[in-house]
């Protein structure tokens, strides 16, 4: 189990790193993580042959696994809705009863489902690589967190401490952590693992030995700072430095206050000739070449704040001068003449105007892993996209159709069952299918640059560790409490 001293330490990483490491073992492996907060969702299957949703990060940690993406892998799944509510999706569909219930009351419900699914795996597969979630040692919260120590004692699992030393402090935030927990959860901690490391390694000492001196638990690794790694933020906008260099594809992306699905980005962010950058005021969209609006979980509240930002005059006078504007789901949803919310799901509102459209919320939402095509031709700036086919996948209540009384849009997008999923008007897109940027296709037609697949990333990652763990201590940690850890690695 890779745990965090706080949020943001690395434990997504290390934990999509280790999955790989242990898969070319010729191991079964799959991740599990009791709890996660994130708006940014996959759709992967469910229970009794529906789709179901997981956090991004599970689902990346699968592929890493080599594994097929599945509901429990992260049974829970938080998506932030406003800043005091979440809506509570559970093996992959939301439960609106546990939505409306205090947090501290449902708990127990959601841990019966979380430790269903833990076993499951465990009885299946030959490691289970379990991820945290924030600290473990939040002691307000001790009593009632299933997400880290009492999944760690449930599986008795062995525990590496990350800390990210890049932001000071960390021989401190693993010292205090440690101490934090009750000893038999200490006794769990089998070792400590420093994070994004800049500089000289030999600075450390005598820290780390000072370290294990009082609590008992060595240092196991000390990883280099690495940002091209390739995996996305788990969290959204984390890095808000654009990326690329000068002269290169300047492409800005709304973030707006409740965006989701940004992970989807990431192959943007590693490409060349790309410069990838966020917006959140009309400077950002001063010279740019695209504007992207990603998708939502609060649709109009997030159109309200593009206004109040006076995003939306930006974003028309860009569409007015021939610069491309693509809308993801949610932002597809805007770039329409309104949205209608009949059951009270999101909220009524007028949308942008850019496209002849408008948008129904309805109470079910759509989940689909998405087999696209576009149309033979596609108008100019799009034309490249003419033809291609496109793998993606859909999370949506909102069902998008032509406005009556408008010119017609041009229907461009087209899933496996023949339904139009992606309308052009002029240089505006917009379309529901969320992964196509992770698509080599697509993004070889639209910028013809080569991709870094995902398959070379997750190797990498594992070569990173391989690196930086000491022989014999990643197979060691495969062995009860105790016991003498083999020699080398095994091949």
């Amino acid at each position: 189990m890779v745990l965090g001293t706080t949020s943001g330490a690395g434990k997504s990483f290390l934990t999509t790193a280790l999955c790989r490491w242990y898969a070319r073992q010729g191991l079964r492996v799959v991740p599990f993580k009791a709890q996660n907060m994130s708006n940014n969702a996959r759709v992967v299957p469910g229970v009794g042959g529906r789709m179901g949703e997981i956090g991004s990060a599970q689902y990346f940690q699968a592929l890493a696994a080599r594994a097929r993406p599945e509901v429990r892998m992260n049974p829970v799944l938080l998506k932030p809705e406003k800043d005091t509510a979440s809506q509570v999706v559970v093996l992959g569909e939301v439960d609106e009863a546990l939505t409306r219930a205090p947090w501290r009351a449902r708990s127990e419900a959601l841990w019966a489902s979380a430790r269903m699914a833990l076993h499951a795996l465990l009885d299946e597969n030959d490691v289970v690589v379990i991820e945290g979630a924030g600290s473990p040692a939040e002691i307000n919260l001790h009593a009632s967190d299933y997400v880290n120590m009492r999944t760690a004692c449930e599986a008795d699992a062995a525990c590496l401490l990350v800390s990210d030393i890049d932001r000071g402090g960390a021989f401190a935030h693993l010292f205090g952590t440690h101490q934090l927990l009750p000893e038999h959860e200490r006794a769990l901690i089998r070792g400590f693992v420093l994070n994004r490391f800049r500089g000289d390694a030999a600075l450390l000492a005598p820290g780390p030995d000072m370290l294990q001196a009082l609590t008992g638990v060595p240092t196991m690794a000390t990883l280099p700072m690495w940002r091209g790694h390739g995996l996305p933020e788990e969290d959204g906008v984390f890095d808000d430095r654009s990326t690329g260099t000068a002269g290169a594809c300047r492409v800005a992306v709304v973030a707006y206050p409740r965006l989701s699905n940004l992970d989807e980005f990431q192959p943007l962010r590693q490409l060349d000739g790309v410069r990838l950058s966020w917006a959140r005021t009309p400077a950002d969209l001063v010279d740019v070449d695209w504007i992207i609006l990603p998708g939502s979980k609060a649709v109009a509240a997030d159109l309200a704040w593009l206004r109040a930002q006076r995003l939306d005059q930006a974003i028309t006078d860009h569409a007015a001068a021939g610069g491309r504007v693509l809308g993801i789901c949610g932002g597809l949803q805007m770039l329409g003449e309104a949205l209608i919310d009949p059951h009270g799901l999101d909220g009524n509102a007028p949308g942008l105007g850019l496209l002849p459209l408008v948008t129904q919320f309805e109470r079910e939402k759509l989940l689909r892993e998405t087999e696209a095509r576009f149309a033979a031709r596609l108008d100019a700036p799009w034309s490249a996209l003419g033809g291609q086919p496109a793998h993606g996948y859909e999370i949506h209540h909102g069902r998008t159709a032509q406005h009556p009384s408008l010119a017609a849009a041009t229907p461009v997008l087209f899933d496996d069952r023949g339904n139009t999923i992606g309308w052009q008007h002029g240089p505006v897109l917009g379309h529901y299918a969320h992964g196509l940027f992770e698509d080599e296709r697509v993004l070889t037609a639209l910028f013809q640059r080569p991709v870094r697949p995902l398959e070379q990333v997750f190797n990498e990652l594992a070569d990173y560790v391989d690196r930086h763990f000491a022989p014999g201590v990643l197979a060691g940690l495969l062995l009860p409490r105790g016991a003498a850890p083999p020699a080398a690695v095994p091949p």
